[in-house]
């Protein structure tokens, strides 16, 4: 015996084994354990639970169960690991704060996003999701395939059909022998619009997916800042790109404070509370005065006071170097294509995925054909004993037992085993005449399906086709507006030729929220409407600037205190209708007290063009354009104010202009451009208009030769009055009534010089917003008080009024660029 043991002892090196033993445990853990299949985006131990969970019949539509039994189901079957392991991979599926989609509905204590652990499993219960069960649909058609166990007493699929490509969707992060996965979440309808995009071209580049699939979108929300480490993760397969968390300044009682509202992607709060605590009690960050969590089931707040002599933005900018507040997400699209690791670009992920579902519909087909060609094959059975039905009963009448009656039919009538028994177990009610009718029914009805499985099973467009089809069905179900809002970086300067041209409506409200969305999200409606809902304002705010532009134009902001800052349009968030915006001063860097009074969409920076100011204190100003062609980060002197006076408009004129000014008490004056030498940046003005002392300008505009003056007041009325009803005047005058201002109507809020083919947008104080036909307001003389443009309730008032050039998808930016051309002012473009 020792002997026969001696001799299956072998030599062999030590480096050797060492090596070949752990590139064994490498390979295993990085295929079985670490890294997930491109296909369903899952690791093996969230497949297990998943289809666990399936098996025992824990659907949406069913009642919760104990998450012990699941995870006992999971180790006792599929993965032989500790409970803690999988119990700990379960609450992660089911916490909204971890997963974009949760692929796991818990019932309980699933644990916080300031660090709580989740309950203990006997505790706790859950279901599969809604959207998980598109992870599992199909299964049972032999879409996939199946392998033993670790014990072989069981089978367990090898990947699930992924109806949706949960890789991208969800992302997923792990750690390997020697390798690593990290990839981010995204929007589940972009993604699908990417997966749409190259069924249409197969040879779309990672770049042109870009239009589809904008960057991440996590769960916690936020900012994403600029775009390049996006780019590079998409076409590399690696890349970083920093997380903001998403915080607004308020005033409070003379003082400002911070709010944060939304933390970068898997920051624990709690922690963060405490680190800003711990830079405050160093003295690394000063200025702050209280620290408080007023957190709630209605969403995140976290409040930071502020002393009154420092600047909140200077604050901000602290708490994003030195926190968590801001932090880099590092791609890295590491996955498993045929078991074996890939780094992916974003093409790579779509194009496996893509197969994949090819394979599973196919699959699915050749099932159903399968399926179909049997029961036809029955039918067909059935249907030759129909036909010889007294023969039929009389050789089985016959026969001795069932064995002979069945030969004696196969023999008799050349049938198949299967056909001869359906025959002997066909029920006596099946002869009668409707149920022969119904086989009949029945046979036609299958040899159609038959006919269309094989023609799919033959034509991949046909596949394709049934792929882009359920797909949309899962972003119509499941689809929703993207939370992580992408904007441009400081130091990176982006490839323009890559953002679309196109109009966009831009507000700014009077909290300093700014956002984009295209022009024709806002349907035309008849005068006296009610309006829709032109986004969810909060705290009493309340749309301030309304205004269309391009995305590819500057945007200059003028404040209420004389300076101007500069965007790109495009840098400008663009969110959903009822989004409240993007906190402006994530955008530009103005100071405390500063509020935008003004906004000027700007192609370039021509001499020959003019900034014409006009004052709350009815001081006019005139500077050329270019003198503002190089605006730093922290802005410019736009225009040295008297003191308590404020900027409250801006317009780009040619110099030859007329100029139209309104005060709230109903005044107005009528005066050349000319009137107004040209003057520096730094200088003061002119007299534009007298004013009482009660009264103040509410707005100013450029004339336009035979249109009207539109006048609306706080209450909703409005009119439209002749241009030539207003005589010219020298600058500096008292000026000439315009409207007949009343309790009932209300001060003036809004003049503007329109014309019949451009629309009224109008906002209230509430944020209601109607767009209406200027054709459809009457026209009036001047000593009138108008008629009724919106119903407004009596907490309600018109906060914006702007003009906006009648435009639908049809239109081009052709012919909006000529009437731009023809007035010499952006047509379709206003402010208030």
């Amino acid at each position: 015996m020792a002997e026969e043991q001696r001799s299956q002892v072998r030599d062999r090196d030590i480096g050797v084994e060492m090596r070949e033993s752990f590139m064994d445990y490498a390979m295993s853990i990085i295929v079985s354990r670490a890294l997930p299949d491109v296909r369903d985006g899952l690791k093996p131990v969230h497949r297990r639970i998943l289809y666990a969970m399936s098996e025992l019949g824990m659907s949406s539509d069913k009642p919760y169960k104990k998450s012990a039994r699941i995870v006992g189901e999971v180790i006792g079957k599929y993965h032989p690991h500790g409970d803690s392991a999988v119990y700990e991979t379960m609450v992660r599926m089911a916490q909204d704060f971890s997963l974009r989609y949760m692929l796991i509905d818990g019932h309980g204590n699933f644990g916080s996003i300031d660090g709580d652990f989740a309950a203990a499993m006997r505790y706790t219960e859950a279901r599969l999701s809604k959207i998980a069960m598109e992870m599992l649909r199909d299964i049972n058609k032999e879409t996939v395939d199946f392998i033993p166990n670790y014990d072989g007493e069981e089978q367990e699929p090898v990947v699930l059909p992924a109806r949706f490509p949960n890789l991208l969707v969800n992302g997923l992060t792990g750690i390997a022998v020697g390798m690593a996965t990290n990839i981010p979440p995204h929007n589940l309808g972009e993604v699908i619009d990417g997966v749409q995009a190259l069924i249409r071209n197969p040879d779309i580049t990672p770049i042109e997916l870009m239009d589809y699939i904008k960057g991440p979108d996590f769960p916690t929300a936020g900012f994403v800042m600029g775009r390049e480490g996006i780019r590079q993760a998409y076409t590399t397969g690696r890349g970083s790109v920093t997380m903001r968390a998403r915080a607004t300044i308020e005033e409070n009682g003379g003082k400002a404070r911070i709010i944060v509202h939304e933390l970068p992607y898997q920051v624990n709060k709690a922690r963060l509370v405490e680190k800003i605590a711990e830079l405050v009690r160093e003295k690394k960050i000063e200025g702050i005065t209280d620290l408080r969590d007023e957190s709630d089931r209605n969403g995140m707040r976290v409040v930071i006071e502020l002393r009154r002599d420092v600047t909140p933005s200077v604050v901000l900018n602290n708490l994003y170097k030195q926190t968590q507040m801001q932090m880099n997400f590092s791609y890295n699209m590491l996955a498993l294509v045929n078991r074996e690791p890939r780094v992916l670009n974003l093409r790579d992920i779509l194009y496996y995925y893509l197969q994949h579902q090819i394979e599973v519909i196919r699959r699915r087909t050749q099932f159903e054909l399968k399926k179909a060609e049997a029961r036809a094959h029955i039918l067909e059975g059935l249907r030759i004993a129909l036909d010889h039905l007294d023969e039929v009963i009389k050789l089985i009448r016959s026969s001795q037992t069932a064995d002979e009656a069945r030969e004696g039919l196969i023999t008799r009538f050349n049938l198949s085993f299967d056909q001869a028994q359906a025959i002997l177990d066909m029920r006596l009610q099946r002869l009668t005449g409707l149920e022969r009718d119904k086989i009949e029914a029945e046979y036609a009805e299958l040899q159609k399906k038959i006919a269309e499985f094989k023609a799919i099973l033959a034509d991949e467009q046909l596949v394709l086709q049934i792929i882009s089809e359920e797909l949309n069905e899962v972003k119509e179900k499941f689809g929703d507006d993207r939370r992580t809002e992408l904007m441009a970086s400081d130091e990176e300067i982006l490839d323009e030729d890559l953002i679309p041209r196109e109009d966009v409506v831009v507000s700014v409200t009077h909290s300093g929220y700014v956002k984009r969305l295209p022009v024709t999200t806002y349907r035309s409606q008849k005068r006296g409407g009610r309006g829709i809902i032109g986004m969810d304002t909060k705290d009493n705010d309340f749309v301030e600037h309304l205004f269309v532009s391009n995305t590819h134009h500057f945007l200059l902001f003028f404040t209420n205190k004389g300076k101007v800052y500069r965007l790109k349009a495009y840098e400008i968030p663009d969110l959903s209708r009822t989004a409240r915006g993007t906190p402006i001063i994530n955008l530009l860097q103005i100071e405390q007290g500063e509020t935008i009074n003004a906004v000027i969409p700007v192609e370039s920076f021509e001499p020959d063009r003019f900034l014409f100011f006009a004052t709350k204190q009815g001081v006019v100003k005139k500077t050329p354009l270019d003198d503002y062609s190089n605006i730093r980060k922290i802005g410019l002197i736009a225009i040295n104010l008297r003191e308590e006076d404020e900027l409250i408009g801006v317009k780009l004129t040619d110099g030859n202009q007329e100029i139209i000014m309104g005060t709230s008490q109903g005044m107005s004056i009528r005066f050349p451009e000319q009137d107004v030498r040209p003057m520096g940046r730094s200088a003061t003005g002119v007299k534009g208009i007298n004013s009482d002392d009660d009264d103040f300008v509410i707005d100013m505009d450029i004339v336009v030769p035979e249109n009207e003056v539109l006048i609306v007041t706080s209450k909703g009325y409005g009119k439209r009055t002749p241009i030539g009803d207003y005589r010219i005047q020298s600058r500096g005058g008292k000026g000439i009534k315009t409207l007949n201002v009343t309790d009932k109507n209300g001060p003036i809020v809004g003049l503007k010089v329109v014309q019949n083919d451009e629309d009224l947008m109008i906002m209230t104080s509430s944020g209601t917003m109607i767009r209406m036909s200027m054709d459809g307001i009457s026209t009036m003389g001047r000593n009138t008080q108008g008629v009724k443009l919106i119903h407004i309730r009596e907490d309600d008032s018109v906060a914006t009024v702007t003009r906006v050039a009648r435009s639908d998808e049809q239109e081009n930016l052709d012919e909006l660029a000529e009437d731009v051309e023809a007035e010499g002012t952006p047509s379709e473009t206003d402010e208030t």
